[in-house]
């Protein structure tokens, strides 16, 4: 099942391992709805594609950092893939580099 939304988040995939992808910053809205579906989802693992997120910017920070809470704390194995360079150095100034 997959469903598609004109904001940041674009294909949730319901299948044993739980894909996301970012097509783009996400909104407040965006963030709360795949944390509402972490929160839902049987522990497991959750790959989150966010190369569209490009450069990133203290938004995508904050909701990389509210996703890897909640999987954590649900039980989830959550795995970044497709950070660009930018969002990287970014990450690593703001002491989160561990969430990638």
């Amino acid at each position: 099942m997959s469903s598609g939304h004109a904001g940041g988040l674009l294909v949730v995939d319901t299948s044993s391992t739980l894909h996301v992808r970012l097509s783009g910053p996400p909104a407040p809205e965006d963030v709360g709805r795949l944390c509402a579906l972490l929160e839902a989802a049987e522990p497991g693992l959750v790959v989150c594609e966010i190369g569209g997120l490009g450069r990133g910017g203290l938004g995508a920070v904050d909701a990389l950092a509210r996703l890897r809470l909640v999987a954590r704390r649900r039980g989830h194995r959550l795995e970044f893939r497709g950070t660009g360079p930018e969002l990287r150095e970014l990450l690593g100034l703001v002491g989160l580099r561990e969430l990638l």
